[in-house]
């Protein structure tokens, strides 16, 4: 046996595994499961924001063909509790009562209000339009602001008011004093629009019953398997032991699939009452009124700063729209941005306050970045308004505020450590690419001469938390989990590997790159490595995935059960050989004795031999298998900068993206593919905020852009070429990833 050599695969651009399935129609969405017995649902939502229910008869929809049953919410109530909210951001946060069908109020256009349980789905929904329902209507509540008055009608009579928290953070000199003796004082109000998510696959949820053992397997198009079932357990009453919860092939979510929802808890019990497999899935109609939607806030900003342009303090008040209920982790939304406000710049104040207000809307929760990019914005936005008001440019601004590389690790004013990061570098990167001086010098020859088509240029140069996140930070703000995943590796015995891991892709590449990493430790190759994920029986820990923390989180433990397999196998190849285990050298897969080449083993070998168990040390276990259940230690923060030149002609107000560049810093890369993917994916439904997407209410409260005829999302068509580059410092973590 010689050494041959082996690329490294981490960094190496792999195709994705996945997609093979996924471009041949042989995926296992869920709405493709069908299982014998099957019975489906569908949902009667209300058409109006805000009602009392003063009657419903559910008994005429039970005589249309196909019917098996139908139920109201009290006909449900005894076996479904309230969904769940896992944030209660204070103390004395208001968290109202949220059941999966509305019992006596309906308070926002959507919200469901009865079940039809059919043999087929159109006889299911066509069933809906015989359930009997009066309803008296009630104000809506719409305006934040108005929300807030003294004789606003309320969302929830019962609570007495429509504010739902007030969460305050105040760091550095006090902002009055700082104010006191700025030379520049600006204040801006911004606003960040309702954004819908729109995920590739619909919501859905197949409910299989095992009556005689009582238990039940739930798939769902979720992002979070494990999180779903602990919060079913909770809602419905059956025993977290005897629910299985299996996240199929999920396409997308962007947070939106980061939840517990009605529909989930409507299905289990319906299938526990008819002892029936049951199946939901949402239109894409549906879906605009029935999953949460994305941002809807007001910030209101305020900057001291020196006639320099040297940012001296910070404040930030948000109005953020709640919509009609919290959801799983809806009050906590905003407050992640509370630590991005102050973003990449030094300064030495800041002051920062949330309210939650509740509205007769959709409710809100994560959506893409989950409040940090609705900071990013208001900050960069003031960044500009400083650099206009003290006459410099709004690169040279950020640069004279920013944190320098040699500074790092930096605790900034919000009380993040950053560990790692170059500004200056992927700012000069990012500007020579743009060709930033001669765009300026074209800008300025425009403006003179009153072309009617201006050229506008945008400057962001972010940082972002990720890898949610550190259980103890969690536990301070008042989140009901920890932050922590879980991996196991197991050798089997032929030398092939199975990484299990708690993440649960829903088009990020986990399984390529999980195979990446495990391959890279473990010196076996990449097509050897198969990842199992997304089913509570077979991967049973797990934290799941959002807030950018698969990679960070998930893909360390990954990387730490390996080791652990590796220090394993180092004590069998040890004995095996008759060398002490200091004496074994470990590259490509392969252990030998140093000094002695010609003695050696590969790790499949020890993989076989530990199988057999014919000659192991004494009082080791016959297994290679281990496992790592990994805790942060801190957040990731991945930066960048982005460069967009836009032409806008201003009798017109036609808009066209001339140029985008960006260069961004995400750590080290395990696939640099996977890595523009999720960057062009990212810079797709940036561009549909800032030009495109808002969900529209009209004044009685109903969602006027319910469709993709009057909600734009973009297609490529839309969009211009990206120019695209990086940067690379790595994090302190095991992998030196970002996410």
């Amino acid at each position: 046996m010689t050494d041959q050599a082996v690329e490294r695969e981490v960094g190496r651009a792999r195709l994705r595994k996945e997609d093979a399935r996924l471009i041949t129609g042989q995926t296992n969405w869920t709405d493709n499961i069908s299982v014998t017995g099957l019975l489906h649902l569908a949902i009667l939502r209300s058409p109006m924001a805000h009602a009392r229910i003063e009657r419903i008869d559910v008994s005429p929809a039970l005589e249309r063909p196909g019917v098996v049953a139908a139920f109201s919410g009290r006909d449900l109530a005894e076996g479904l509790g309230s969904l769940p909210c896992a944030w209660p951001v204070t103390e004395d946060m208001v968290l109202p009562d949220h059941p999966p069908l509305a019992l006596e109020e309906v308070r926002h256009a959507g919200d469901p209000v009865a079940v039809v349980v059919a043999r087929d789905r159109y006889a299911a929904a066509d069933a809906l339009e015989a359930i009997e329902i009066d309803y008296e209507p009630l104000p809506p509540v719409l305006d934040l602001e108005d929300a807030l008055a003294e004789d606003a009608p309320l969302v929830h009579a019962d609570k007495g008011t429509n504010r739902a928290y007030v969460w305050p953070l105040a760091t550095g000199e006090d902002f009055e004093a700082v104010r006191q003796r700025a030379d520049v004082v600006l204040k801006r109000r911004y606003r960040q629009q309702r954004l819908i998510p729109n995920a590739m696959e619909p919501r859905a949820v197949v409910v299989t019953p095992l009556a005689a053992s009582g238990e039940y397997t739930v798939y769902s198009a979720t992002q979070i398997p494990h999180i779903l079932r602990i919060m079913l357990s909770t809602v419905t009453g059956v025993p977290e032991h005897k629910l299985r919860v299996i996240a199929p092939d999920v396409g997308g979510g962007f947070g939106s699939k980061l939840q517990v929802y009605g529909e989930e808890a409507v299905a289990l019990e319906v299938a526990r009452r008819l002892g029936r497999p049951v199946k939901w899935t949402e239109s894409r109609s549906e879906g605009y009124l029935a999953t949460h939607h994305g941002r809807g806030m007001i910030q209101d900003i305020e900057i001291a700063a020196t006639r320099e342009g040297r940012l001296l303090g910070l404040k930030v008040d948000l109005l953020a729209d709640m919509g009609a209920y919290l959801m799983l982790v809806t009050p906590g939304i905003p407050i992640l941005g509370a630590f991005m406000y102050p973003a990449i710049y030094k300064m030495d104040s800041y002051e920062f306050s949330c309210t939650g207000v509740f509205t007769t809307r959709t409710p809100t929760d994560a959506y893409r970045g989950a409040g940090r990019p609705e900071a990013t914005y208001a900050i960069e936005r003031a960044m500009d308004e400083l650099a206009a008001e003290v006459g410099l440019d709004p690169v040279e601004v950020r640069r004279r505020n920013w944190i320098r590389h040699e500074e790092f690790p930096y605790t900034s004013i919000a009380g993040l450590t950053y560990d790692s990061g170059n500004y200056e570098a992927a700012t000069e990167k990012a500007l020579a690419l743009f060709g930033y001086d001669d765009l300026r010098a074209e800008q300025r020859k425009r403006n003179e001469r009153g072309d009617p088509v201006r050229l506008g240029i945008g400057v962001s140069t972010y940082t972002e938390m990720c890898g949610l996140a550190p259980s103890r930070v969690l536990r301070d703000l008042r989140y009901a989990a920890g932050g922590w995943e879980a991996a196991s590796i197991r050798m089997l015995p032929t030398g092939k590997v199975e990484v299990v891991t708690g993440t649960s892709p829903h088009g990020q590449g986990h399984v390529t790159c999980w195979s990446q990493i495990a391959a890279d430790v473990l010196g076996v190759p990449f097509e050897d490595v198969e990842v199992v994920h997304g089913d509570t029986k077979v991967a049973p820990q797990g934290m799941d995935t959002y807030g950018s923390r698969s990679l960070v989180v998930g893909g360390s433990a990954v990387h730490r059960a390996a080791e652990k397999v590796v220090e394993k196998a180092r004590k069998v190849a040890a004995h095996l050989l008759e060398a002490d285990e200091g004496d074994l050298g470990f590259k490509n897969g392969v252990f030998s004795v140093k000094g002695s080449p010609e003695a050696r083993k590969s790790i499949q070998e020890v993989a076989f031999e530990t199988f057999t168990s014919h000659d192991v040390p004494d009082g080791m276990e016959p297994t290679l298998n281990a496992d790592h259940v990994l805790d942060p230690e801190n957040f990731s923060y991945p930066h960048g900068t982005h460069l967009c030149a836009v032409e806008v002609d201003t009798e017109t107000g036609q808009t066209r993206i001339r140029s985008y560049v960006c260069v961004d810093d995400v750590g080290r890369v395990i696939n640099p593919m996977i890595v523009e993917g999720q960057v062009h994916g990212g810079l797709a439904q940036g561009i549909a905020q800032a030009l495109y997407e808002e969900a529209v209410y009209d004044t009685e409260g109903n969602l006027v852009s319910g469709t993709m005829a009057d909600y734009l999302v973009p297609s490529a068509a839309d969009l211009p070429d990206f120019v695209t580059d990086r940067t690379e410092t790595p994090a302190a973590n095991p992998l030196g990833v970002k996410g």
